[in-house]
């Protein structure tokens, strides 16, 4: 194999490749990284078994020549001692040349490195994913529902299905469910054109992390398509494909009363960094909890920290409707969940004391925070 590519567009696409390996892999082939140059294009490859990522560089991009290759071939080399040596060469482009013992001659300007690679065979196959049941995303509106219900996912891996996103599809709506039981981030999308007609799976939350991060911010669509016990995620040249969690998610539906007892508008900014302030005091009384009463027109937040003292804020209310209510609560999940949502209004509906709180956009009911109080004595 060998190949000459220009070493700025080389170490973004590594980069990317790299978001999938684990150090702490079981096969010592998946801490490398597979390289396949073709007559036309070349393909990186990085796998940790439970996400994989596939790119490809084509020989040209608009009217710039990216890549040449002179003969095909593969390797899997090691992965982050690869990109750091890419990274620190001198010249514009580099090129890449191997034997038949698996050794890399990496040759940019003066510098020369020999590294020692392994043969592609042994690298695993990824995991076929058919590309018959899809659903096509604009890339805003997927980065938008990762923004606003990843952060909820549970970090324990007590109960592992909850350490994914629940994606469920029925009646051409998307619901999307995370919780840590602690609190719940759903968020409903109507799907335009979709030739799915249910789909119930747990796709996992580092996954959604990992491809966030990759997939750049433009006006571009996203193809998504559900296998068995694998999802792809297919933009541009990026192949994004992750393992599904096994397990029943459990059914959240019944935590969404009907009727609340009080709701009140508020503006979110402003709640937002009067909890930011509160939570100084909350943060070092080691609890983050912040007690929270509502009246007509007014809501007062209040926290106290023995060694410190006691902290009080007054914000404004839009409107109020129904009793006054006292409950207090965790201030970062709070902060999560407003940050998740984008609108200048927060409605919040109170079921009760003791009962879970809700928290969605003025006006829109396809977002929606919930949130356990806590209880204090």
């Amino acid at each position: 194999m060998k190949f000459t590519i220009q070493r700025d567009h080389f170490i973004t696409q590594l980069n990317d490749t790299l978001k999938a390996i684990s150090p702490r892999t079981t096969l010592p082939v998946l801490t490398g990284i597979k390289l396949d140059a073709f007559d036309n294009k070349l393909v990186l490859t990085g796998s940790d078994s439970e996400v994989s990522i596939e790119i490809t560089i084509p020989t040209e991009k608009g009217d710039n020549e990216i890549l040449s290759v002179d003969t095909k071939g593969s390797i899997v080399l090691p992965g982050r001692f690869f990109v750091d040596i890419i990274k620190k060469l001198p010249a514009d482009t580099v090129t890449i040349e191997t034997n038949d013992n698996f050794q890399a001659k990496i040759t940019s300007g003066q510098s020369e490195f020999n590294v020692s690679g392994i043969d592609s065979d042994q690298y695993p196959l990824l995991p076929q994913v058919s590309e018959q049941e899809a659903i096509t995303l604009p890339i805003k509106v997927l980065k938008n529902i990762i923004k606003q219900t990843n952060f909820a996912v549970s970090t324990s891996e007590t109960r592992p299905v909850l350490t994914g996103v629940n994606w469920m599809i029925s009646d051409g709506i998307l619901n999307c469910t995370a919780t840590d039981s602690h609190r719940l981030a759903l968020r409903k999308l109507q799907l335009e054109n979709t030739n799915i007609e249910t789909i119930n799976v747990i796709i996992p939350g580092k996954a959604l992390s990992e491809l966030n991060k990759i997939i750049d911010d433009t006006e571009e669509t996203i193809d998504i398509f559900f296998a068995s016990n694998q999802v792809l995620f297919k933009v541009g040249n990026i192949n994004f494909i992750s393992r599904l969690l096994e397990g029943n998610y459990p059914d959240t539906s019944r935590l969404f009363p009907e009727s609340y007892e009080t709701a009140l508008s508020i503006n979110n900014g402003d709640f937002f960094h009067a909890i930011d302030r509160a939570s100084l005091l909350a943060r070092e009384g080691g609890n983050n909890v912040i007690k929270l009463s509502a009246v007509e027109n007014a809501v007062e937040l209040s926290s106290t920290s023995p060694e410190i003292g006691t902290v009080k804020e007054d914000v404004k209310t839009n409107k109020f409707e129904g009793e006054g209510i006292k409950i207090s609560f965790n201030s970062k999940y709070m902060m999560d969940a407003l940050r998740a949502i984008d609108n200048d209004d927060v409605q919040i509906e109170f079921f009760g004391t003791m009962r879970p709180f809700i928290l969605k956009p003025e006006e829109d009911e396809n977002l929606v925070q919930l949130i356990l109080p806590i209880r204090t004595y």
